[in-house]
């Protein structure tokens, strides 16, 4: 338990310094508008997270979270992009069924408190300016249907190797040994930037 606070912590920290933008997805060929919801600030307590419409308990919250806001005032959507790190093989199978495609809508949910909140520290634009389908600063949690999910799972190297050898993974899964996203500057190895530039809703059309 406690290596796996450890790393946990250390996965946190890393994708801390992750951009605003998941690193790989390029700006010109992703016009979204892209906000890194998790992990945020941890002297604030309020944070994006999924959840099921109706529900008011059972909540999904990803080690990273990014969301891409789109449509517009009237029709607004939000298209997700979702880092888990996985202790054990039992763990990964677990997050898996949170993101596994099903009949039923899943919501993200963002507090007003991160809404109002500057986007980084040195810009004061708040991110509710930023997501584009807001006219005013919200005096309500903004609640928004997903239009597309794509996850980025963080296995250690043993259940890594394990899982290439024997699984196929859905469309919208992508794999990772949890070292190389613990690794210093990982946002910024090439490999790792594009693995995450296959995750973007452009990256299956021809010539995008």
């Amino acid at each position: 338990m406690l290596a796996f606070t450890r790393m946990d912590g250390l996965v946190r920290e890393r994708l801390q310094q992750w951009p605003q933008r998941p690193p790989g997805i390029r700006e010109a060929l992703d016009k979204g508008r892209w906000l890194r919801g998790r992990p945020g600030d941890m002297s604030a307590s309020s944070h994006p997270f999924l959840k099921l419409p109706g529900s008011n308990r059972l909540r999904t919250l990803p080690d990273g979270l990014w969301l891409n806001f789109g449509g517009t005032v009237l029709e607004p959507f939000v298209d997700v992009f979702a880092v888990e790190a996985c202790s054990s093989f039992a763990n990964m199978l677990d997050k898996r069924s949170r993101f596994a495609p099903s009949t039923h809508s899943m919501l993200a949910f963002c507090p007003v408190p991160w809404l109002l909140a500057p986007v980084v520290e040195h810009d004061p634009t708040p991110r509710w300016k930023m997501t584009g389908v807001l006219r005013h600063p919200p005096i309500t949690p903004l609640v928004l249907p997903v239009r597309d999910v794509r996850v980025l799972y963080a296995l250690k190297s043993r259940q890594y190797k394990g899982f290439m050898e024997s699984q196929i993974p859905h469309p919208h899964e992508y794999f990772m040994p949890v070292e190389r996203l613990t690794a210093a500057n990982a946002a910024e190895d090439p490999s790792i930037r594009a693995l995450v530039a296959r995750a973007s809703t452009n990256a299956n059309f021809l010539g995008a």
